[in-house]
């Protein structure tokens, strides 16, 4: 379920508000994964992450988009706050259904929405008070009172949050001892998910030692998440606070307070970075990676198991059905800022292009579609008809390209490429770069019937040697 929550980077810090401040500090991330922990536990938070949540194949991207969100709703200007109330309410009418206990639930539900806002009130608290250095009484009124202009402004009705500061506590731990589950989605937060999450893109060079690295960095986080969670928590399931465990916990936190406290602003604080001429934040300079030689063997295997793995599996359990389809289109929206009824025309698009999938692959009849029954079935398909891909892919991808062409021109300018595949979150090379490839009669900008001749090429071309082939990145 998508969560306004995590560790929103901030402006250079406010000294008029203590929401900015806090959420603003480094630090904040130490209690981060646990306050994703306690949201997740909520029977219908982890319905919706168990059934539309990107979070077990792109743990990262989805960490980006809960960053970005949080910045926008807690740091940013009235219209920036406007628009992603507007954008989180168009994703949170589409998260619904019945989980594995055939108990209903939506996103939409105010009393959940209310327990995801106000364990990110707590996570605050709780940073201060693990730290050694409680909050006083009149700061958390303080906090909480910016806290509550928030939810304000995302309409959740008062009367399902705690009235004050005060009565944050008790609302918590009635919560822990009353409605929360120690389900799956929980245990793989917190043992699972580092085990096998890919390596981030910051880490660069140590890529490679990324196996070695997250296992030290899962165990840790375990034992110091564990060792954070409340009173109630351990008393409801059994879990233990091991004295390991709470030394480690003591000793981060203090530690990392009296380092962070000692340095200067600009090192204690998350700055946002600087943004360009056209108001989009900075692109990270990475360095770019060279192309190798295009490969004159029928590559399409290789592509294909890339695609499934990196684009069609969004929730990461090595199957997709509906709601990957439903989790792509989720990314696209985000980055498109659509208004209503064109993410409605792409989501049907997508929608189609699923159940074509379904009725052509899905061999044994379980409702999905793995990943040999995706590929054996498209290189089968692409083989026998030459129009194979007029029926479900070349439809989506037409959607996909006048949803990206904001100005409805019929062409893709490299700026509104760049929104569409990937912002700043990929390295401004590469994006070049697939843009010139996708661009081939070299006119600056790409009409709809080169994007999708790119789209066609990636699955039926026996080589590398062709525009589409770049679509993952540089083969």
């Amino acid at each position: 379920m998508t969560s306004t929550s995590s560790v929103p980077a901030a402006s250079p810090p406010d000294s008029r508000s203590a929401l900015r401040r806090s959420l603003g500090e480094w630090r904040i991330g130490l209690v981060a994964w646990r306050l994703i922990v306690l949201q997740a536990a909520h029977p219908a938070v982890a319905a919706g992450m168990d059934r539309y949540s990107t979070y077990r194949a792109h743990p990262w991207r989805r960490i980006q988009h809960t960053v970005d969100s949080g910045a926008r709703l807690f740091s940013a200007g009235p219209e920036e706050r406007r628009l992603e109330v507007a954008r989180l309410a168009r994703t949170h009418r589409r998260i619904h259904g019945t989980d594995d206990a055939g108990r209903p639930y939506t996103a939409e539900d105010p009393e959940v929405r209310a327990w995801v806002m106000v364990t990110l009130y707590e996570a605050i608290t709780a940073m201060h008070e693990l730290s050694g250095k409680r909050l006083r009484p009149a700061e958390l009124d303080d906090l909480y009172d910016e806290f509550r202009d928030v939810c304000a402004a995302l309409e959740i009705p008062d009367e399902v949050l705690p009235a004050t500061a005060a009565d944050v506590p008790p609302y918590l731990e009635r919560h822990v001892r009353e409605v929360l589950e120690y389900g799956d989605v929980v245990r793989h937060l917190l043992f699972g998910i580092l085990r096998e999450a890919p390596a981030p893109r910051r880490i660069g060079r140590l890529a490679p030692a990324w196996p070695l690295l997250r296992v030290a960095a899962a165990r840790t986080l375990s034992s110091l998440t564990v060792a954070d969670l409340p009173p109630a928590w351990h008393e409801r399931f059994g879990t233990r606070r091991t004295r390991p465990a709470a030394a480690l916990s003591w000793a981060v936190h203090r530690g990392v307070r009296h380092v962070m406290t000692r340095l200067p602003e600009h090192l204690r604080y998350r700055h946002r970075p600087s943004p360009t001429a056209d108001g989009r934040p900075a692109p990270r300079r990475t360095p770019a990676r060279p192309a190798s030689r295009p490969r004159t063997v029928d590559s399409r295997r290789a592509r294909l198991e890339a695609f499934f793995h990196q684009v069609l599996d969004q929730t990461g359990d090595g199957r997709v059905d509906s709601a990957d389809l439903q989790a792509m289109v989720h990314n696209v929206c985000w980055q498109l800022e659509l208004p209503v009824e064109r993410e409605d025309v792409l989501y049907a698009a997508f929608e189609t292009w699923w159940q074509q999938l379904r009725t052509a692959m899905d061999a044994d009849g379980d409702g999905t579609v793995d990943c040999e029954e995706f590929v054996s079935a498209m290189l089968a398909g692409v083989d026998r008809d030459p129009a194979y891909l007029e029926h479900g892919l070349v439809p989506a991808v037409r959607a996909l390209f006048r949803a990206a062409d904001a100005d409805g021109g019929g062409h893709l300018c490299a700026d509104e490429y760049r929104v569409l595949f990937g912002g700043s979150r990929v390295h401004p090379a590469e994006l070049n770069d697939g843009f010139r490839q996708l661009d081939t009669d070299g006119d600056g900008r790409i009409s709809e019937e080169e994007f999708v001749t790119a789209f066609a090429d990636f699955f039926t071309a026996r080589t590398d040697a062709v525009a589409g082939a770049a679509l993952l990145g540089r083969p």
